[in-house]
C-alpha cells in the first residue's frame, strides 16, 4: 500500500534524508511511502514548476492514502500546497490522516501575527476579518477532510522540541494507515 507524503518538509535544509527517513518508517509498518523529493525534476527547466505538479499530482493518482504534515508554515496555519494536496486526496476518496507538530488552536496562532479584537460575537483582525474560531487546530475545511475521509488531526499535547524534525506524530500517523490499509489490502 502506498502513502503520499505531503507537506513543507521538502523546504528543509535536510530535505532529501528527511524525506529518506519518512520513508523507512512507512517501510517499518509495511507501506510504501511516496516521498515527493524522489520524482526527477530539472530544476532548470523553464517548467520546472509544472514538472513538480505533475510529478506530485501522478504520485498522489498512485497513492492509496496520504499523511500531511499540517504544521504551520510560515504563518498561522498549513502549507497552502500541502491543503491542496490534502484535498485533492480527500476528492479522489482516499485515506486522509494530518498531523501537526504544534498542538496549539488556529485563533491563538493567528494572535501571535496581529493583534485580535472581539465583538458582534465574532473574532477579527487588525483589518477587521473575522477569524475562524471553532476551537480547531486550523481550517475547518481541512480538519473535516480528516475527520470524514480518515482520522482526526494527530498532535502532541505540547509541542515538538523540533517541530521540523520530530516524527512522533507522523509515526502515529503511518500506523493508522497501516491498520486503515491493512483490511483493504486482504479484500
Amino acid at each position: 500500500m502506498k502513502v503520499y507524503l505531503a507537506g513543507p518538509d521538502v523546504f528543509l535544509p535536510d530535505a532529501v534524508e528527511f524525506g529518506r527517513r519518512k520513508v523507512e518508517l512507512c517501510a517499518r509498518y509495511g507501506l510504501t511511502g511516496l516521498y515527493p523529493l524522489d520524482n526527477k525534476i530539472d530544476l532548470a527547466a523553464a517548467d520546472a514548476s509544472l514538472q513538480i505538479f505533475r510529478g506530485n499530482e501522478a504520485m498522489m493518482n498512485e497513492a492509496d492514502a496520504v499523511i500531511a504534515n499540517l504544521t504551520p508554515f510560515r504563518g498561522p496555519g498549513a502549507d497552502a500546497g500541502t491543503v491542496y494536496e490534502l484535498g485533492a486526496m480527500a476528492a479522489r476518496g482516499k485515506l486522509c490522516l494530518g498531523y501537526s507538530n504544534d498542538p496549539g488552536l488556529y485563533a491563538e496562532r493567528v494572535a501571535r501575527f496581529t493583534e485580535l479584537k472581539t465583538g458582534d460575537g465574532r473574532l477579527t483582525d487588525a483589518q477587521g476579518l473575522t477569524v475562524e474560531n471553532f476551537g480547531l487546530a486550523d481550517n475547518l475545511m481541512m480538519i473535516h477532510a480528516l475527520d470524514l475521509h480518515g482520522c482526526p488531526l494527530v498532535a502532541p499535547r505540547q509541542a515538538a522540541e523540533d517541530i521540523w524534525h520530530d516524527l512522533t506524530s507522523f509515526e502515529t500517523c503511518v500506523r493508522l494507515a497501516a491498520e486503515r490499509l491493512a483490511p483493504a489490502a486482504s479484500r
